[in-house]
């Protein structure tokens, strides 16, 4: 992986935060000015504005994304229904009843580059499980002049246009996490960027929670012997066209089918749109032959791909423990045919997933994400006199008076009974 160094970047996040704080709308409009080329008194559209985005989408794009809405919601709603409610409530010792609740995190802000592309599906990724975990405020950031799939997008997954903001890059973050005249302040920051929002959500991570720090985008693909080149190619050039900062990792027991893949890599590359963007993509990318596949699922675990694709033969999945044996990865493919594309667009799965290594210890986002749970406790005069004796002794072991007081006077009450 690339080391980027990330000191100038963060002098420069570190003076917008400053003058965000003292100047508010003033200075993200001076930044809009300067970054974007536009001069807005009012962040936030209308209703009118998102009207006309949809009338710039076409009625085939409209009739995909709902598809991949549909599909994203059934994958999440499962979350919610089976994970997040209500625990069951436990009756840890006589009279002594705890259990756990969810409740959303109720003001959450969304960010959705707009640099060279328009992620709608980004969106779509984050705009979901916040809706099916009961968020109360979404906020949507987005710079200026955004395309009209992203508004019809926002329109579809029910976010008000009054809470649409035209702010991009770390003014956005910032300007979410401390709140301006017209932004309004969030309790956690959602979405991928550029380094500087990325440096942006690190820096306010202790101010307000984030997703996670998303960094460039990477794939690993595991290939045997018996893989399709031509579809081992694609997927590799699918990530690589991100961005010039993204990352394709291959890895085979077979050196002679690496050796068919890069041949291949050199014919997709001329006819992609990207093509420059692509090949400096693969200029930071390489090429690992192992002596087995287990030995490759060992290198998977250590560099804790964003996305994994298994790219071998079905008898292998079948009758090995290739998959068991997978620790650290953001999101897995497993098959000939379950390409990237279909997870960052409209399997269900979430596409906004941890990469620079933090899959070993952070999850793609989910409903989790948008939730907290709140432990309850409930105790009866029985539980009282169960298990006050030894809170007793033991606020009394640390020398906490005042806590060993607060049993020993229900404890007084109840012989009184």
């Amino acid at each position: 992986r690339q080391n980027l160094d990330l000191d100038n970047v963060f002098k420069i996040v570190r003076g917008i935060a400053d003058n965000i704080k003292k100047r508010g709308d003033a200075e993200i409009r001076d930044l809009g000015n300067k970054f974007d080329g536009v001069d807005l008194e009012k962040f936030a559209l209308t209703q009118d504005d998102l009207d006309l985005a949809a009338g710039q989408v076409t009625n085939d794009l409209k009739i995909a994304i709902k598809l991949a809405k549909t599909n994203i919601e059934k994958f999440h709603a499962t979350q919610f229904s089976e994970n997040v409610q209500k625990s069951e409530k436990i009756e840890t010792s006589k009279g002594v009843f705890c259990w756990r609740e969810a409740r959303a995190i109720e003001n959450v802000g969304l960010y959705i580059p707009g640099g060279t592309a328009p992620l709608f599906s980004t969106l779509l990724m984050s705009a979901i499980p916040a809706q099916i975990a009961g968020c109360k405020n979404i906020i949507l950031c987005t710079p200026p002049n955004p395309a009209p799939e992203i508004l019809w997008t926002a329109s579809l997954c029910g976010i008000k246009p009054e809470n649409i903001f035209q702010i991009g890059g770390a003014q956005a973050i910032l300007a979410m996490t401390y709140g301006t005249e017209q932004v309004p302040k969030v309790d956690k920051i959602f979405g991928p960027g550029n380094q500087f929002v990325t440096v942006a959500k690190m820096m306010v991570a202790s101010e307000v929670a984030i997703d996670m720090p998303a960094g460039p985008s990477e794939v690993l693909v595991i290939a045997d012997e018996k893989a399709n080149a031509k579809f081992v190619t694609a997927d590799l050039l699918s990530q690589a066209e991100h961005g010039v900062d993204s990352q394709a990792i291959l890895v085979s027991n077979s050196e002679i089918k690496i050796h068919e893949i890069l041949a291949e890599v050199k014919i997709q590359l001329t006819v992609l749109s990207r093509q420059k963007m692509a090949q400096k993509s693969l200029d930071n990318s390489y090429a690992i032959v192992c002596d087995n596949l287990a030995d490759a699922i060992k290198f998977s675990n250590i560099y804790a791909p964003e996305h994994l694709i298994l790219n071998v033969a079905d008898e292998v999945l079948q009758t090995t423990d290739l998959m068991k044996n997978i620790v650290n990865a953001g999101s897995v493919f497993v098959g000939k045919n379950a390409c990237e594309s279909f997870g960052d667009y409209a399997s269900g799965t979430n596409h906004i997933l941890p990469t620079s290594g933090f899959a070993k210890n952070f999850s793609g986002v989910s409903v989790d994400s948008f939730i907290k749970k709140i432990t309850f406790q409930e105790i009866s005069d029985e539980g009282v006199n169960n298990l006050g004796p030894a809170v007793e002794l033991m606020a009394a072991a640390e020398e906490l008076q005042a806590h060993k007081n607060a049993v020993s006077v229900r404890l007084e009450s109840l012989k009184n009974i």
